[in-house]
């Protein structure tokens, strides 16, 4: 029989360019009694409750439509569903928890639409969602749009286990865009699923991942991931694991340091487990992870430290639009340059013609006259002719 315990920290950082906050977070470490609270720093490892621990990360979108409003509704729906009372038939098995997660993203997203329809100050409100619920040796995590959770793990390295609902991760899963240019893409603030969308109910995707000793769990805005490469956050992890509130301000640090054009949020949580571990059925393949030792991962902090050098101006965040805006905007640019091109090529052929009718016209018109004049000068000649013969 194995003992999970935990640690927890968490922050959030308005940044440097930004007037107001739009990201939130919330963490509940004992979902058994409704403790929704941030642990002091130097607080223990403790063990993990019957319904275990909950993290929330939400960043907002909208700007002066109030994108504060749509994640601070997210946050709150999430509270208001993770109460003991509910959890108890939920966390009979995998499938009822992740039914349960994706439920919940769910609410939020109808809370926010509806709110927006009601409030005119708050409409294209959005935001995105990332939670990671560490129940007995499973964390199970529940995400829509771009705001990440990692898991830094001793043999695999630091791990993704949240795939980004955007335009620049659909073009990586295509093979048309290399993972480590991902991040600098001009467009990697476009996502494509988020809540709140006016257009598009949100869908929400569910991990299972089995827990390890040793564990660093890592949920984040793109704040943190959309200006420091995994291999900086890798060394930060690595460095600072055993100091998780000096770790949690280090990666804000970072991120801060790279320009701090959004708000950066993090929440963290160690693992320690003893005993043996029961292996259960769902868990999800691992993706890929990074390690200092790997190829890769020298690859990518030279590419970093390479940038570092560049003006980021593509690090500069914009407003969070659906990608289907930027389809359309092609499309109708594309449309409008084809019928100005064609009208003005129509344009052109109808002068052409034109001015070949009126030259055809007028040299029919001036053999007319020529006619004309011969006809006229013969009858003058014939007329001398004749008025000479009478005079002879």
């Amino acid at each position: 029989m194995s003992e999970v315990k935990y640690m927890i920290a968490a922050g959030t950082n308005v940044g440097l360019v930004r007037k107001n906050n739009e990201d939130n977070f919330v963490v509940c470490p004992n979902l058994e009694t409704s403790d929704w609270r941030i642990p002091q720093a130097g607080t223990p490892y403790v063990s993990l409750g019957r319904f275990g621990a909950l993290l929330v990360v939400a960043d907002g979108m909208g700007g002066a439509n109030a994108g504060e409003v749509a994640s601070a509704i997210a946050v709150e729906t999430i509270q208001q569903s993770f109460v003991p009372d509910r959890l108890a038939e939920v966390v009979e098995n995998d499938i009822s928890i992740q039914e349960f997660m994706k439920e919940v993203v769910k609410a939020a997203d109808a809370r926010i639409y509806n709110r927006s329809k009601k409030d005119r100050s708050t409409r294209g409100m959005g935001t995105t969602i990332v939670m990671a619920w560490v129940l007995g040796s499973r964390v199970y995590v529940c995400w829509c749009g771009d705001s990440r959770c990692y898991m830094l793990n001793r043999e695999r390295g630091l791990m993704r286990l949240t795939k980004d609902h955007s335009y620049v991760q659909e073009l990586v899963d295509r093979g048309e865009l290399e993972p480590e240019f991902a991040a600098d893409h001009p467009l990697s603030n476009v996502i494509t699923r988020c809540l709140g969308d006016s257009e598009n109910r949100a869908i929400p995707d569910t991990r299972i991942y089995q827990l390890h000793d040793g564990d660093t769990l890592l949920l984040c805005s793109d704040g943190l991931s959309g200006l420091c490469h995994d291999c900086q956050i890798l060394d930060l992890l690595i460095k600072y694991r055993d100091e998780l509130v000096e770790c949690k301000n280090e990666l804000i640090s970072a991120a801060l340091n790279e320009g701090g054009h959004d708000n950066v949020t993090v929440a963290l949580c160690n693992i320690e487990i003893t005993g043996e571990i029961v292996l259960g059925k769902n868990v999800s393949e691992l993706p890929e992870g990074i390690k200092p030792s790997d190829k890769a991962f020298s690859q990518m902090k030279t590419l970093r430290n390479s940038q570092a050098r560049q003006p980021t101006i593509f690090r500069q965040r914009k407003s969070k639009t659906n990608v289907a805006l930027w389809g359309i905007g092609l499309i109708a640019l594309i449309a409008v340059a084809f019928f100005i091109t064609k009208f003005l090529v129509n344009n052109n052929k109808e002068n052409i013609s034109h001015r070949a009718t009126k030259t055809e016209v007028k040299a029919q018109s001036d053999m007319t006259k020529i006619d004309s004049i011969g006809i006229v000068e013969k009858e003058i000649v014939d007329s001398q002719m004749q008025e000479s013969i009478v005079i002879k």
